[in-house]
């Protein structure tokens, strides 16, 4: 591949600067991506990092490399990508302050590192700039439904759609419409964003992931294991694919085989998620020591991050919640994380550790924000339900004080 690799970028650095080699430069250009598209991350990164050594003048190229570590990112949960992504576009910028590509792929750097606030208002520069662009309209409504702002997200989904519909749009809707109970709708829209494909399968299989889960939620597990299957079968070893059959086999009470899935999952990408699935089946098998070793591992993420000054991790805040480990730290965890998001997810799970902190009056007031849409997500009926019952007996035995 390295050899490959290497005779493509001579290749395609050969034009001069003449102004017919301006034509013959579009040309290639448009071989470069057809190329580059069908290269696995990695070997793109490569390219383009030797595209850049080559000729370090050339912003595009820069700009491209920073694209690649932000998939990159996406198909591994490594930020340190991101970081990479961020330093490449500053250089960028610092050459050019306009230059467009760059500040495209800058709103995405802010919103990987929920900056929210920050991505809708460069979204609206660029808008200004492209409005015509649905990328703009796509990071605004991503951004605005992490801060609560679910009617402004929907018209810059409409927005997007409107202009291109295809993978990126579509899947955005089906989302919207999940939020918005309406699992029918959902499922539809997300078939048509696999249908539209992409050149990246990461891509692909991630909505087929997503396609899954709401399968999952609606209880129809045959449907959920297909679409988790077709998603190994578009992105080989794809963790969330890997998590999403441990689910489906869970449901189904198979757990040696969940315990399989998790753990090929957990060995690509060691995520407290997939720790807490086996923490739980290993007690099902009645294995405390396995168990015990995966909520050492949890512990170990979190005091890794903390050390990394990550102070925000709603995930494992519901984790911790839900195995009465830890339960200041979840909450900890939990209200920082409002800081940033207001979405219903977040009220959730800040909801749940009010409740498992006995703020049973704070809990209520936080999941009745989380169910407003009646989202179809099943831990939030479970939640609201324990969480209203623990509240009125609270203010019941208040009252026969």
């Amino acid at each position: 591949m390295k050899t490959f690799i290497t005779a493509f970028v001579w290749t395609t650095l050969a034009a001069g600067q003449s102004s017919p080699d301006r034509i013959a430069g579009a040309l290639q250009e448009r071989v470069l991506s057809g190329q580059a598209a069908r290269l696995k991350t990695d070997d793109r990164i490569s390219l383009y990092n030797a595209m850049v050594q080559e000729k370090p003048e050339n912003l595009h190229y820069q700009v491209l490399l920073a694209g690649a570590y932000i998939q990159k990112m996406r198909e591994t949960t490594d930020f340190s990508y991101v970081d990479r992504a961020s330093k490449v576009l500053d250089r960028v910028l610092a050459a050019d302050s306009a230059n467009y590509e760059a500040l495209r792929l800058r709103t995405e750097v802010e919103l990987e590192r929920h900056n929210f606030k920050r991505v809708v208002e460069y979204s609206m520069q660029l808008i200004g700039i492209g409005p015509q662009d649905p990328w703009n309209w796509g990071t605004m409504g991503d951004a605005y439904i992490e801060i609560g702002d679910y009617d402004k997200a929907a018209d810059a989904y409409q927005k997007m759609m409107n202009l291109r519909p295809d993978l990126s749009s579509y899947n955005r809707a089906a989302h919207y419409r999940f939020l918005m109970n309406d699992m029918e709708g959902a499922i539809d829209i997300m078939k048509r964003a696999i249908d539209s494909g992409s050149t990246s399968p990461e891509n692909i299989a991630w909505c087929w992931v997503e396609l899954g889960a709401y399968y999952l939620k609606s209880n129809r597990l045959g449907e959920a294991e297909h679409a988790y299957t077709n998603a190994l079968r578009t992105f080989p070893h794809y963790h969330p694919a890997l998590a999403g059959l441990g689910k489906v086999y869970t449901a189904q009470g198979k757990i040696s085989e969940a315990i399989e899935s998790f753990t090929q999952a957990q060995a690509i990408v060691p995520l407290p998620d997939y720790s807490a699935a086996l923490y739980d089946l290993y007690l099902r098998q009645g294995k405390q020591t396995e168990a015990n070793r995966q909520m050492a591992t949890i512990d170990t993420i979190d005091k890794l991050a903390k050390a990394n000054g990550e102070k925000v991790n709603r995930n494992l805040a519901l984790i911790y919640a839900d195995h009465d480990h830890r339960v200041d730290r979840a909450l900890e965890l939990a209200e920082a994380e409002l800081d940033s998001r207001q979405d219903v997810y977040t009220y959730d799970a800040l909801a749940w550790a009010l409740y498992k902190n006995g703020k049973y009056a704070e809990a209520a007031a936080a999941i009745d924000k989380a169910v407003r849409f009646h989202t179809p997500e099943p831990a939030f009926q479970v939640h609201a339900q324990k969480i209203h019952e623990a509240a009125l007996s609270a203010r019941v035995a208040e009252e026969t004080k």
